[in-house]
């Protein structure tokens, strides 16, 4: 019924009053118009979907591509990060060598801490170079900001560093270090050769003039014996007491290095030493 009532529209209109198509003309065009006006509002919603939905597939595959430069731009930003930390580091520790150097001609290779030994009893750190490179058993090792050790065992590759905070004046096979104030080097005489463990400072006997030897002074290595080259940074004086038998006295000294953050050490080759 429905569409005998839209036919009968559609010829009404055909047959009316038109210039320039005969009446069979008129209604077929007029039927092609009106069908293709009722195929076309279908047609045209379902293509916008199809636009909607590709379009939301393009958005989704951007937000990925974000997602990943996000994520990559975090990383790049911590790797940076640590990269600047490490030069400016690396800057200010190569300061302090080349001021050891012009002082004294000591060459001062640089070494990464790769282990590190815990035992309390015999700690220890292995550093990344070694005979290859030069280091021999005996030599000096520092921080930037003082003593650390010295070189117990050496392989092509590596070196094993004993700590100075396993020395003790007991043991036969630990050195002690000949030092002096710095400033006082005509005054002071001393040697570090033992750590107390329970207060985490150095000890430093056998001071014959304790009224050149104040609180604050800074104690370094003194070269006499050739074992540690002169002028290491040891530490600074806390206190000054009398010594176990009333004829020298001792100083505690606060170690300048830090014995729990590696991260570069420096192998002190002295003049004379083949390189």
């Amino acid at each position: 019924m429905i569409g005998l009532i839209l036919f009968i529209a559609v010829m009404g209109f055909t047959l009316g009053s038109r210039a320039g198509l005969s009446w069979p003309e008129k209604f077929v065009k007029d039927t092609v118009g009106f069908v293709q006006y009722v195929f076309y509002k279908p047609t045209s919603y379902i293509a916008g979907i199809t636009e909607d939905i590709s379009n939301l597939r393009s958005l989704q595959e951007e937000n990925e591509q974000l997602k990943i430069a996000l994520s990559h731009y975090t990383r790049d930003k911590a790797r940076f990060n640590w990269i600047e930390q490490e030069n400016e580091r690396l800057q200010k520790d190569l300061d302090f060598t080349n001021a050891q150097k012009e002082q004294y001609d000591y060459i001062w290779k640089i070494a990464q801490v790769i282990s590190v030994n815990d035992d309390p009893i015999n700690r220890s750190i292995v550093v990344n170079i070694g005979e290859r490179e030069g280091v021999k058993e005996g030599m000096a090792v520092s921080s930037a900001e003082g003593l650390v050790g010295v070189i117990s065992h050496v392989s092509n590759f590596t070196s094993t560093v004993r700590l100075a905070t396993t020395m003790d004046a007991r043991d036969p096979s630990s050195n002690g270090i000949a030092v002096t104030a710095q400033g006082k080097e005509n005054d002071v005489f001393g040697v570090i050769e033992s750590y107390d463990q329970s207060t985490g400072k150095f000890l430093m006997s056998r001071v014959t003039e304790p009224t050149s030897l104040a609180k604050g002074d800074l104690i370094v290595s003194s070269g006499i014996g050739g074992v540690f080259p002169r002028g290491m940074v040891i530490g600074t004086v806390k206190e000054i007491d009398v010594g176990q038998y009333g004829l020298t006295y001792t100083a505690t000294v606060e170690p300048a290095a830090n014995f729990t953050d590696w991260k570069e050490l420096f192998v002190v080759f002295a003049p004379e030493v083949e390189k």
